[in-house]
């Protein structure tokens, strides 16, 4: 069943409304394109399709106005953030930095990674070098833009082991943003939910100062989300020996955010004027400029690190179902952050276009997963799952630059 929903924030106030379906301008732009659209818009409870779009206009003073639509499927079902969580990790590092008010430690502070020595921790690996950087080290900064550049996995471990799940929830929790998990690293094998629970050791080193350390912790933080429905998915998964089970995958002690979550956790960082002052994330102006050109740059205007990537890498609105070799006009700019996994692929993205002068946000989520097995590699990403990003977000674009 479409649930359509519209949401009016200016200047903090924050007011809800049922909207019929002619008042939901993403609602008309679905029902418009159904022709030429694929399979996701006449199935969005098959494809699980939740997408929040939000307008955004200025008065005349600059303040901006935010008009929010949804439409989509059961959006109190869970489905998998995959690396949208990497997102709120960058941010709330810098927060982290922000907090401790030491001299000396700073987003560009060199940051090692030990390895515990408990049983528990035996999976853990340490980090005392970075190819990537130019200065051949790890730092905060670094791995921020390495998790918005390309979804670096080991980027996210490293602040994931630095900050642990207590702080990243409470954090979120302090700030407006309920009912989501932050539970484990992504990306990386021999971990259960108990060798996730154990933080490795991590030193920054500035000069010849040690401006902060921590030994290895354990960090027992968990939610069950009991509101959130649907935590063991599917008919069956591949367990990592390659063995067919044939039972629901389970989810309950894996990540989560809603798309509501992503979208809220965005505007804070692009439009804080619009949150009020007590639910903003505590960051520096050179925070949001180092988080804006992270999310913003495609991989090619990066000098650090460097990478061989195309535009549309992580970049699945408009762009996400178009050729390698397409590249992103330097008019159109896209602040973002994707996630992809277990059939689950997500984009939630701040996007401006100054052929038209416009700004808006689109944050959505689908699933493709035909044959209902988990972990077994066969997913529909690029038949409906990409295009779905790539139709949509084209004829939102549209929508935008004819208002």
């Amino acid at each position: 069943m479409k649930i359509l929903l519209t949401v009016i924030t200016w200047a903090g106030f924050l007011s809800f409304a049922l909207a019929q379906p002619t008042e939901n301008p993403l609602a008309e732009i679905i029902a418009r394109g159904k022709d030429t659209f694929g399979l996701w818009a006449n199935n969005p409870d098959k494809y699980e399709i939740q997408v929040l779009y939000t307008e955004i206009d200025r008065k005349e003073d600059g303040r901006p106005v935010l008009k929010t639509h949804w439409w989509g499927s059961d959006s109190t079902q869970y489905f998998y953030p995959a690396s949208t969580v990497k997102m709120p990790a960058a941010i709330l590092a810098l927060q982290w930095i922000n907090e401790r008010g030491i001299r000396g430690l700073n987003p560009q502070t060199l940051l090692f990674h030990g390895a515990g020595t408990a049983p528990a921790a035996a999976p853990q690996t340490p980090a005392t070098s970075d190819t990537t950087s130019a200065s051949g080290y790890p730092s905060l900064e670094h791995y921020i833009r390495k998790i918005f550049l390309v979804s670096d996995n080991d980027a996210y471990n490293r602040i994931f082991e630095l900050l642990g799940p207590t702080y990243m929830n409470h954090a979120l929790q302090r700030a407006g943003i309920r009912g989501g998990r932050i539970q484990h690293r992504v990306g990386v094998g021999g971990f259960d939910a108990e060798t996730h629970a154990w933080l490795n050791p991590v030193r920054f080193v500035n000069g010849m100062e040690t401006p902060y350390q921590i030994g290895e912790r354990h960090d027992g933080y968990y939610d069950p989300l009991t509101n959130v429905k649907k935590q063991q998915r599917g008919a069956g998964y591949l367990a990592g020996n390659g063995e067919m089970i044939n039972s629901p995958f389970d989810f309950s002690h894996k990540n989560y955010l809603s798309i509501r979550n992503l979208h809220d956790i965005l505007v804070r960082v692009v439009l804080p004027e619009t949150v009020p002052a007590g639910q903003r994330f505590n960051l520096k102006e050179h925070d949001h400029k180092l988080l804006l050109s992270a999310m913003g740059q495609r991989p090619r205007e990066s000098n650090s690190p460097r990478y061989d990537k195309p535009d549309n890498y992580v970049k699945f609105w408009i762009y996400g179902d178009e050729p390698e070799t397409t590249r992103i006009p330097d008019g159109l700019r896209i602040y973002n952050k994707v996630g992809w996994a277990y059939g689950f692929l997500i984009d939630v993205a701040y996007i401006t276009d100054t052929a038209s002068g416009r700004e808006f946000i689109l944050a959505g989520t689908i699933h493709v997963n035909e044959n209902k097995v988990f972990n077994d590699g066969m997913y529909e990403y690029e038949t409906i799952g990409l295009p779905f990003f790539g139709e949509l977000g084209r004829a939102v674009l549209a929508h935008e630059r004819s208002r």
